[in-house]
């Protein structure tokens, strides 16, 4: 088991550490003079960090790939309020130094206790086809292993070990609140989408080291994938009704909402429209508290910008907190935004990012 995770970083800033990680991204880029610098995304199962390498890089440039486990020692900083990693060494790891475990992010929740909790849920269905149809799906030993271990997401929510599991489970227990208050919906259709509405995500993304898009749904895209499921399925089914299986369909096909967003079609009745809203509060409310979880450590209430969400979150915990009292030292000593923007950096000083 690794010594320094990086959801540690806090602990250790400004000072150097020496630990193991999974290369996410790889980058080569110009400095200023021309020379190669590397720009790499590193992970283990507490997160993400961005580091770079700046000195003896053509030393290095050829011994890695994206995908590759790493040794590295460097410094931990802050760069615009975020943590980063500046690199003095690093060399690549051998299969019998990796324990894998250490590198993806897997929900802590109970994996179990969420299938029992789906189980439970799939129980309740009271139309004997769309029961059968869904328990063809569960007794699938091959689907059942992906369905409790797959990512919903690449980055972009639930991306962890069981979050497909965890956000369907999530999903269901929205449908049954919301089937309360609007009675004309059709539960057992609801709930039907809510399972199998990404059940295409246990082909979308490998995660053997990190996470990235498989080359069938690259070329497909895990809704094509979900019908071709849903078809092989439905022959275990006998007399499922056609009317019934469009339906089906069309909650697949339709669940992002809009065509900008990848839907070939729209929501054209009242299950797949509350599919698509339930399906993307979940997501966006999980995408806030993953990067609130993040940036635990940072004093502001407010976040950095998020990319999939378009905006800068409050943190409302944070923001209503009791303010710390400042000392007059600290009032004042001068902030990292004071500094001149045309400042010469040294590559080593925390808070400042080279980019030479």
């Amino acid at each position: 088991m690794k010594d320094f995770y990086i959801g540690d970083c806090a602990r250790h800033e400004n000072k150097i550490v020496t630990s193991t990680f999974v290369v996410v991204a790889k980058q080569i880029k110009p400095k200023k003079t021309g020379e190669p610098y590397l720009a790499l995304t590193l992970g283990d199962r507490s997160g993400q960090l961005e580091a770079k390498m700046w000195d003896n890089v053509e030393e290095v440039l050829e011994a890695f790939e994206q995908d590759d486990f790493l040794k590295v020692k460097g410094l931990i900083n802050k760069y615009k309020q975020r943590f980063q990693l500046t690199i003095h060494k690093l060399r690549k790891l051998g299969e019998s130094e990796i324990e894998f475990d250490d590198y993806l992010p897997k929900t802590t929740k109970d994996i179990d206790q969420l299938w029992q909790t789906l189980a439970a849920f799939v129980g309740t269905i009271q139309n004997p086809h769309l029961k059968s149809l869904v328990k063809a799906f569960m007794d699938d030993p091959e689907i059942a292993a992906a369905y409790r271990n797959a990512p919903a997401a690449k980055t972009l929510h639930h991306a962890y070990i069981g979050g497909l599991l965890d956000h369907v489970v999530s999903l269901c227990r929205s449908c049954d609140l919301i089937c309360q208050n609007y009675p004309q919906i059709n539960r057992d259709l609801l709930l039907t989408g809510a399972f199998l509405h990404d059940i295409g995500k246990i082909h979308e993304l490998t995660y053997n080291r990190s996470f990235s898009y498989s080359t069938k749904v690259q070329l497909l895209g895990h809704m094509i994938i979900e019908l071709e499921m849903l078809q092989a399925k439905l022959v275990l089914v006998p007399g499922f009704p056609d009317q019934l299986k469009t339906l089906v369909e069309h909650l697949i096909i339709s669940h992002h909402g809009q065509y900008d967003f990848g839907s070939p079609k729209l929501p054209m009745f009242p299950e797949a429209l509350m599919l698509h809203y339930l399906d993307d509060l979940d997501s966006k409310m999980e995408a806030m508290r993953a990067h609130f979880e993040r940036e635990a450590a940072l004093d502001s209430p407010w976040t950095s910008y998020n990319s999939s969400l378009g905006r800068p979150l409050l943190n409302t915990e944070k923001f209503l907190a009791p303010k710390k009292a400042t000392s007059p030292e600290e009032s004042a000593a001068p902030r990292a935004t004071e500094l001149e923007d045309n400042a010469e950096p040294t590559p080593t000083l925390p808070g400042i990012d080279p980019q030479r």
